[in-house]
């Protein structure tokens, strides 16, 4: 009688339960690297509460364009669209991802930015040193007051050695992050321009915001600091004895009328 081998139950299809385990792996790491840019676009507009949108996107998770889109937030119908593609390459690295990101009609060069890990639980971003122009037109689509205000004018936006880390819930910030506002009018004065200002964002402990007035009828001034993740924000917002009835109506959506002073208070 011929010798027949015994064969260990289940043992004979050993290979084919690796066979179909690699097939899944292959599927997996295919939809990972070749993921579509509209999964982008869904993510960023989960993790912005439907405030910052990828219209149109194309390409892929990794390396795409869109458009972008600011809006009001979930049920809005305020939205602007920027001029332009905004295009990204997201390239992962060892300990952490390397994004770039580059808006045709604004920036001179690409933005670099780098994420991190910081302890078990929090993360750290990094962004290069950079300079950028901005319609201010684009704020209105944040909805309420900016579409009410109506904005026009010109964002010059700049950063240099700026961090952001947040850790247990507590954000720590370094470098210098700059946005000055020029020659700014709203359609809710008849002034032609109103002024320029600057917002300047200094890391520290604590880190600080000012508001300047640059020049202008409409001043605007203030000073905050980060208290865990919250800011603490205190400004006000007057008119030159000549211009007051011009800037009333403004006046009245920027804070809590004083006389001729509006207070500004955040947080």
């Amino acid at each position: 009688m011929a010798y027949i081998p015994s064969v260990a139950p289940g043992s004979a299809f050993a290979p084919w339960r690796w066979a179909m385990a690699g097939a899944l792996a292959g599927l997996i790491l295919a939809l990972v690297l070749f993921a579509p840019a509209r999964w982008l676009a869904a993510l960023v507009r989960q993790a912005s509460g439907e405030h910052v949108l990828l219209d149109g996107p194309r390409g892929g998770f990794w390396q795409g364009s869109a458009q972008l889109v600011l809006s009001g937030g979930a049920g809005s119908r305020e939205a602007v669209a920027l001029p332009g593609q905004l295009t990204w390459t997201i390239r992962p690295a060892w300990n952490g991802l390397n994004v770039q990101l580059n808006a045709e009609c604004c920036m001179q060069q690409a933005l670099q930015l780098q994420a991190r890990p910081a302890g078990w639980s929090g993360v750290q971003l990094t962004l290069s040193d950079s300079h950028s122009q901005w319609p201010a037109g684009l704020l209105a689509g944040l909805g309420t007051p900016w579409n009410t205000v109506q904005a026009q004018g010109q964002l010059a936006a700049s950063t240099q050695g700026f961090n952001a880390r947040w850790v247990q819930g507590r954000l720590s910030l370094t470098g210098r992050l700059q946005l000055d506002a020029t020659r700014i009018s709203s359609r809710l004065s008849t002034l032609q321009p109103m002024g320029s200002y600057r917002l300047l964002l200094q890391g520290g402990n604590p880190s600080t915001l000012e508001l300047n007035t640059l020049e202008g009828k409409l001043q605007l001034t203030g000073r905050g600091q980060w208290v865990g993740q919250r800011l603490r924000f205190d400004g006000a917002a007057s008119a030159t004895p000549e211009s007051i009835d011009a800037l009333s109506n403004l006046l009245n959506i920027i804070g809590r009328r004083n006389g001729a002073t509006a207070i500004i208070k955040v947080g």
